[in-house]
């Protein structure tokens, strides 16, 4: 079979304890045997560390933050296909998907492909959004509500028992058992995110995610699904595991069969004892630990960019089940000169 030989630019190059998905989508991508892929980096920090891994990205070049405006965005964007023409662009953050899908006619016209979901599909799955979602899709879902400001914040034990969890719009979630931890939780997030910070009920259980992917069809390509063993105190999975659980799958086909999701998506359930599944997040895009799911025999990133080529794709059947991961910190030495280059040039290439 002959290889489609692409160049895609990722994101999400931030491999911290807080880690973007960036490096385990090239990952995947570099382990396909049906693509040969030149991979540029896209990074909105020096010092992201997908950068200055080896074997990892062939070229980087230094991007506004969405924050600047989609004009500054889109002006940076061609003026590297006019260097080096893209033939995918893959957002991996959500603060950026917002400002991909509103240029895909844009992206269109310079000849670039993306596979995201629809505005539509992005706006209705919002936290602040997440209670009309789940009755509209008939998920359970712990009560929620958006609030603006810290007066919201005193009157939140009309409405809930403590302890609650203080989410950010984008990213970021907290435990308070009281409403100063609340005022203190609120503070940090909404100085970080902006308005609205998300008050969400919480549901004692066991944390189980899902990560999947939609041929915008209500199609199901991939799902494969895990547990967290081990949790960072910002919340992400630094060991996790895969499960055989039939209710997960059986909840996320529904998903994408009702919506006609369009790409990755990632899944935040709490399994409570009595063996209810409420869901607590959705993620419109691969998440960090998708490695997981292309080490169990799916190869979502792959899929992903078959599809917006408008290849054939077979559905994924099945996974090895107990496949784990487990993430580590290592000294990645440099040089400055690469840094410099970045600094004063906005480019790099490896």
């Amino acid at each position: 079979m002959e290889k489609l030989t692409l160049t895609i630019a990722v994101t999400g190059l931030n491999n911290t304890d807080n880690p973007g998905p960036g490096i385990p989508v090239i990952r995947a991508l570099r382990d396909s045997k049906e693509l040969n892929v030149r991979i540029v980096g896209l990074a909105y920090e020096n010092l992201e560390p997908g950068i200055y891994m080896p074997d990892m990205i062939d070229k980087t070049y230094m991007i506004p933050y969405p924050s600047t405006g989609i004009d500054a965005y889109l002006e940076r964007i061609e003026e590297i296909h006019r260097k080096d023409p893209l033939d995918l662009i893959i957002p991996n953050l959500d603060a950026e998907l917002y400002t991909f899908m509103k240029a895909q006619t844009k992206l269109v016209e310079l000849g670039i492909t993306t596979y995201l979901p629809t505005i539509e599909q992005f706006e209705e799955r919002h936290k602040a959004n997440l209670v009309e979602f789940g009755a509209k899709y008939d998920i359970k879902v712990p009560k929620s509500k958006a609030i603006v400001s810290n007066t919201d914040i005193q009157k939140l034990s009309d409405e809930f028992e403590y302890p609650v969890l203080v989410k950010g719009k984008f990213y970021d979630a907290y435990i308070a058992y009281n409403p100063e931890q609340v005022t203190n939780h609120y503070n940090k997030i909404s100085a970080k995110w902006g308005l609205p910070v998300i008050i969400q009920e919480f549901i004692k259980g066991t944390e189980v995610n899902i990560v999947a992917l939609g041929d915008g069809l209500g199609n199901t390509i991939a799902a494969v699904p895990m547990r967290k063993q081990f949790i960072t105190d910002k919340g992400k999975a630094w060991s996790g595991i895969t499960l055989s659980d039939q209710e997960m799958l059986r909840i996320t086909r529904d998903l994408i069969s009702k919506t006609k999701w369009r790409g990755g998506m990632e899944l935040e359930m709490i399994k409570t004892n009595a063996n209810e599944y409420y869901m607590i997040e959705i993620n419109p895009r691969i998440p960090a630990w998708v490695y997981l799911a292309v080490g169990a025999g799916q190869n979502i990133p792959e899929a992903l960019v078959k599809l917006a080529f408008g290849k054939e794709v077979t559905p994924y059947e099945s996974y090895q089940v107990g496949k784990m991961f487990i993430r580590y910190s290592w000294d990645l030495l440099g040089d400055i000169h690469e840094f410099e280059q970045l600094a004063i040039f906005g480019e790099i290439e490896k």
